[in-house]
């Protein structure tokens, strides 16, 4: 309460300030209209209505429009009144629209106009005494209005200003948001491709226990290593997911490392003939490339997860100027997958080819079997 009320107090005491110093400003008037013998007789009149003029300054603060009026009458009563009167019309102007401000005014002047008949001020003719009239109060509109004005392009800037921080903090939020969420993606095509390569070889342990000590004793440090690894990459995606700053993991694959992924995966067991008919890869762009590596990457889990055993054919085509094509076929398993999938890796691969400019065909092939393809713009 004490901290609402602090505020307040430099208000109240300028309010006084302002109000003693059209006191002084009225009474320098009366005092300077004495040695006049022809305004002398008005000092009565000017005292009383210097004092009325001075005690509606409070109000013309609460209620401009009326307090200025009010003002303005006294003003066409007596001099005193023209310092408050003027104080009344620029509030007004301040405050209140140009319409209402113009009113004010024209009822100041002719307050004034009034004044300047009935006590004339001696060396200065009525016509100049018109004609500062209405310059002042044309003055006190213009000024008031201005200030108004600026006063309200003012605070649409700063309401500009505080929305277009907000929208770009939206946007930086809803931009590391994607980011984050791209990157999981990411993250989870590789965390899947290496649980499907620990799936094989469990299931190779499992389906030949016959094998000699130093075969069992081969897969199984394979799949400590491949645990490992899956360790790993399972802390990116929530190391990925959580924090809100860049996130800097490894390099992302391109497609001079798909010999790598075919080896790593005839390493787990799976037959593979991989058909490469691409010219000049190095002008692939990374990004074409990348998304190539995807595709393969996603039909070689599906193939180790739904078609244990099958050889796969891999074939990778395509030159500049045209477009990259990749299938991969397998034949068609009627046992029981060997790792249970979301149903949602071949969706999220049909979003990527797609933002990639590219086509996502799959289903049964022709004579049997699984077929995946996908075509890539490649430009020249």
């Amino acid at each position: 309460m004490e901290e609402m009320c602090a505020p307040r107090k430099p208000a109240k005491w300028m309010d006084f300030a302002a109000t003693g110093a059209i006191g002084v400003l009225v009474a320098m008037t009366i005092v300077g209209r004495l040695p006049d013998p022809e305004h002398r007789k008005f000092l009565l009149l000017d005292i009383a209505v210097g004092i009325v003029s001075v005690a509606l300054i409070p109000v013309v603060a609460r209620r401009p429009v009326p307090g200025a009026i009010a003002l303005a009458v006294l003003a066409a009563l007596s001099p005193a009144a023209t310092p408050p009167s003027t104080v009344g019309t620029l509030t007004v102007a301040l405050r209140r629209p140009l319409r209402t401000t113009i009113l004010v005014a024209l009822a100041g002047t002719v307050a004034h106009l009034i004044q300047g008949l009935w006590q004339p001020i001696h060396g200065l003719p009525f016509l100049w005494f018109a004609v500062l009239d209405v310059v002042v109060h044309a003055a006190l509109v213009g000024w008031g209005q201005g200030t108004q004005a600026r006063q309200q392009l003012l605070l649409s800037l700063r309401e500009r200003a505080r929305r277009a921080e907000a929208e770009q903090g939206r946007r930086v939020a809803e931009a590391r948001s994607n980011e984050r969420t791209k990157m999981a993606r990411e993250m989870h095509d590789v965390l899947a491709h290496r649980l499907s390569l620990l799936a094989t070889y469990a299931g190779a342990l499992e389906y030949r226990p016959d094998s000699s000590p130093e075969k069992l004793a081969q897969a199984a440090g394979v799949i400590r290593t491949g645990v490992h690894h899956a360790l790993d990459e399972l802390r990116e995606v929530i190391n990925v997911l959580r924090d809100e700053d860049v996130y800097e993991g490894r390099p992302q694959p391109t497609f001079g490392d798909l010999r790598a992924l075919v080896d790593e995966s005839r390493e787990a067991g799976t037959t593979i003939a991989y058909d490469d008919q691409v010219a000049d890869p190095a002008s692939l762009p990374p990004a074409t490339g990348r998304t190539a590596y995807r595709v393969v990457q996603e039909g070689l889990t599906n193939a180790r997860k739904h078609a244990a055993g099958y050889p796969v054919t891999v074939l990778v085509a395509g030159r500049a100027g045209d477009r990259l094509r990749i299938e991969l076929t397998n034949p068609a398993s009627n046992g029981t997958p060997l790792a249970p999938g979301s149903g949602t890796g071949l969706v999220g691969l049909t979003e990527r080819v797609q933002l990639a400019g590219g086509t996502l065909d799959h289903g049964r092939a022709p004579g049997g079997g699984f077929r995946l393809e996908a075509s890539l713009p490649w430009p020249s």
